[in-house]
Order: structure tokens, then C-alpha cells, then sequence
């Protein structure tokens, strides 16, 4: 008895796998579907896309078409494949729009990409697609009980691009002079990023930078725009100020400001 126990969870397995072999040999389509399904409730989720991607097509126009293609999308979903499952969610509901499960895969189309979005410091092009997926499922389904993950969501990668615009404004700040005016740059990559993202968390960063780089140019400047540009910089400063005048970078900022308004009064 404890023998067969002990091999109870081979043989069942062995079961699975041999059942596995002769669907995909089957040309009955609705066996092949019946066991996708099965083989997806049971979390075998490439038996279940590997047999769903061979008849998904067949079964289109087929009382079965529409949920074939779903499970399609949420197997490779569950599988962590993200770029798979977007593409088939959003062919999903390219041609069922108004389908039973429309709403899933708008959503799942938009939080898949949302979950490979990469490291701050790498290609975006993911995190944009991903905004743009959940802003049309927030279009379509302003109602769903999923609204306010998808805007958590959505408000994640807007700071982790406004992030990647500080890291890009940094590093122009850091680099100076070097082939050429770098905090020029520096001022316009923040501003731009203040533009488009005018409620980030990263605001103050982005407004001492522009104070740091104006003074910089300032203090680089020949004779005759020195002046011109330590104004501006005062001009910053007061800007800075009102907007955070508790910051922890006040006493950076209140140097510089010492420093430009002694160059004005000159």
C-alpha cells in the first residue's frame, strides 16, 4: 500500500504527460480545447498555450473562439511572458471589443507590461506602452473594480520616467563643459520634465538642478553676460524658495544665491 502511494504522484504524472503527447497529435479541436482548459485550471500553463496557439485560430467564428484566445493570453500571462500575452490580449480585444472578457484583457494587457517594465536607467519603451495600455482600459472601464490598481500603476511609471529624465539631466549637469555647454542641456531636460510631469515627486530635484546649472553657466560666462545671467539665477533661487522653502537643500541654495547676489549688486 505505501508503495503505491509513493508512486501514485508518478503514475499520475506520467498520465498527464501521455494524455499531453496525444493531443497534440489529436486533430479534434474540441478535445485539444477541452484540455487546454483542464491543463490551464491546473496551472500547466505551457501545456495549455502550446495546444491553444495550434487551435485558436481553427476555432475562430466557433462558439469556443473567443475564450480560446483569452486563455491563450492569460496562459502566457501566468507564465510571466508578458510580450506574448499583450500581443494576444490586445488582438483579443482588437477583435472582440465588446467580448465577455474584454475588460481582462484590456486590463491584463496594460498591467503585463507594467510588470516587465525595466530598471529606471534602461529602454522605456515597455513603461510607455504600458501607460498607454491602462489609459485605455481607464477609457473604456472607468467603473471596473480595477481602476485603482491601474492608476497606481500608471502613477509608478510616470515617477520612474520622470526619474529617468533627473538621471538624464544629472548626468549633463555632471558633465559640465565638456564638448560644449552641458548644463544648458541640464536646464532644458528638467524644464521639459517639469512640463510633463508638473505633480512628480521629484519636482524639487529638478528645480535645484536648474538653479545649480544656471548658476554654474553663470559663474563660466564671460564678463559681459555674467550679470544677465546671475539675475536669472536670483530669479531661480526666489522660485525655489517659494516652492520649497523648507527643502533640505536650502542652505545649498541660499549659498548660491549669496553668491549671485553679490555679482548682481556689482
Amino acid at each position: 500500500m505505501r508503495k503505491f502511494i509513493y508512486f501514485l504522484p508518478l503514475l499520475l504524472m506520467m498520465g498527464s504527460c501521455g494524455e499531453y503527447n496525444k493531443v497534440l497529435k489529436s486533430k479534434d479541436n474540441e478535445y485539444r480545447f477541452d484540455f487546454a482548459k483542464r491543463a490551464f485550471d491546473q496551472r500547466k500553463f505551457t501545456q495549455a498555450s502550446t495546444v491553444l496557439e495550434t487551435i485558436y485560430t481553427p476555432l475562430r467564428g466557433t462558439a469556443h473562439g473567443e475564450e480560446a484566445l483569452f486563455l491563450l493570453a492569460m496562459s502566457y500571462y501566468e507564465n510571466k511572458d508578458y510580450l506574448n500575452s499583450g500581443l494576444y490580449f490586445k488582438t483579443y480585444y482588437s477583435r472582440y471589443p465588446k467580448g465577455k472578457f474584454a475588460e481582462l484583457a484590456r486590463f491584463y494587457s496594460g498591467y503585463g507590461y507594467y510588470l516587465d517594465s525595466p530598471d529606471p536607467q534602461l529602454d522605456q519603451s515597455q513603461t510607455v506602452k504600458a501607460i498607454e495600455e491602462l489609459q485605455g482600459f481607464l477609457d473604456y472601464f472607468p467603473n471596473s473594480d480595477r481602476v485603482t490598481i491601474a492608476q497606481n500603476a500608471i502613477f509608478d511609471m510616470q515617477d520612474k520616467l520622470t526619474l529617468k529624465e533627473l538621471q538624464n539631466a544629472q548626468l549633463y549637469y555632471n558633465l559640465g563643459n565638456f564638448t560644449g555647454n552641458n548644463y544648458q542641456s541640464a536646464i532644458i531636460t528638467a524644464q521639459n520634465a517639469l512640463k510633463t510631469y508638473p505633480y512628480s515627486k521629484y519636482r524639487e530635484d529638478f528645480e535645484l538642478l536648474i538653479l545649480k546649472s544656471k548658476y554654474q553657466e553663470a559663474r563660466l560666462s564671460v564678463n559681459e553676460r555674467q550679470a544677465d545671467r546671475y539675475r536669472d539665477v536670483v530669479d531661480e533661487y526666489f522660485s525655489f524658495t517659494n516652492n520649497f522653502p523648507d527643502s533640505k537643500n536650502r542652505k545649498e541654495a541660499d549659498n548660491i544665491y549669496e553668491i549671485a547676489r553679490k555679482h548682481v549688486q556689482d
